[in-house]
C-alpha cells in the first residue's frame, strides 16, 4: 500500500495578442478559477527593515567611464504584470493541490503503518506467548522427569538402607543365637564330661567291689581232645555224620564222667 509519486508538467503560453495566458497540464476547479480572478490583496503588518548605518566616505574625484551605461529598462506593461500574477496564483494553487494530495497519501500511509504495527505487535505477542508456553511446558516436563528420577533414586536408597538394616539385625540375631548355642553346647559338654567321669569312677568302683566280693573261677574245656576230633570229622565228612558216631559216643561218655566227678567233689 502506498501512493505513487507522479510528475506533472505545467507550461504557460500566451496567445498572439498576449491578452490570455494558457496553462497546460493542470486541471483547475471552478473555485480555483474564481480565486485567481480576484485581485491580489496587499500584505499588511510588514515592518520596515532597519537601515544599516553607513559611514561617510571621503570626497573622491569622479572617474569618467569608458562608455555610457545603458539606461534603465522600460517599465513593464500591465498585461505582463497580470500574466505574472496569474502564473503565481496558478503555481500556488498547484502547490496547494499537490500538498493536499501528499497529505492525504501520507495519512493513508500512516493509517496503514499503524495497522501493520498493530498486526505485527499482535503476531509478535502471540508468537511470544506460544514460545513462553512451549518453554514452560518443556521446563515442567524436565522438572517432572528430574523429580521422578529423584523420587526413584530416593526410594532405591531407602530400600537399600532398609535391607541393609534388616540384614544387620538378622546378622546380630544369628550371632546372638550362635553365642547362646555355643554356651549351651559347652555346658552340655561339661556336664557330659562330668557325668562320664562320675560313671566311669562308679563303674570301676562297682567292678572292684564285685571282684572283691566274688571269687573268680577259671573254666577249662571238658574233653577238649574228643571235641577237636569230632569237629575235624564233621568237616571232613560233610553230610555223612554217621561216620563220626563212634567219636561222638566217646565224647558223650567223657562228658558224663566229668559231670559225675564234679558232683562228687562239689566243685
Amino acid at each position: 500500500m502506498g501512493g505513487s509519486n507522479s510528475t506533472r508538467r505545467v507550461s504557460f503560453e500566451t496567445d498572439e495578442n498576449e491578452n490570455v495566458t494558457v496553462v497546460k497540464g493542470v486541471r483547475l476547479s471552478e473555485n480555483v478559477i474564481n480565486r485567481m480572478r480576484e485581485p491580489s490583496k496587499p500584505q499588511f503588518g510588514s515592518l520596515p527593515q532597519p537601515q544599516a548605518k553607513v559611514e561617510p566616505v571621503p570626497n573622491l574625484a569622479p572617474i569618467r567611464p569608458a562608455f555610457d551605461p545603458p539606461g534603465p529598462p522600460p517599465p513593464a506593461s500591465g498585461s505582463a504584470a497580470d500574466d505574472s500574477e496569474l502564473r503565481r496564483k496558478i503555481t500556488e494553487e498547484v502547490q496547494k493541490g499537490l500538498e493536499e494530495e501528499r497529505s492525504k497519501k501520507q495519512y493513508e500511509i500512516n493509517q496503514w503503518l499503524e495497522k501493520e504495527r498493530a498486526r505485527v505487535k499482535a503476531q509478535a505477542y502471540a508468537d511470544s506467548q506460544a514460545h513462553v508456553q512451549e518453554e514452560v511446558s518443556r521446563i515442567l516436563a524436565s522438572e517432572r522427569a528430574a523429580a521422578l528420577d529423584r523420587v526413584t533414586a530416593e526410594e532405591e536408597r531407602l530400600r537399600t538402607k532398609l535391607l541393609a538394616k534388616q540384614l544387620d539385625e538378622r546378622d546380630q540375631q544369628l550371632r546372638k543365637q550362635d553365642a547362646f548355642y555355643r554356651e549351651q553346647l559347652n555346658k552340655l559338654e561339661e556336664r557330659s564330661t562330668q557325668f562320664y567321669k562320675a560313671t566311669n569312677e562308679n563303674y570301676h568302683k562297682a567292678a572292684d567291689d564285685v571282684n572283691a566280693k566274688f571269687r573268680r573261677y577259671e573254666i577249662s574245656p571238658v574233653c577238649a581232645d574228643l571235641q577237636g576230633q569230632i569237629l575235624k570229622c564233621y568237616r571232613e565228612n560233610a553230610g555223612k555224620t554217621l561216620l563220626c558216631s563212634n567219636i561222638a559216643s566217646l565224647y558223650l561218655q567223657c562228658v558224663n564222667s566229668a559231670k559225675q566227678n564234679k558232683l562228687r567233689t562239689g566243685g
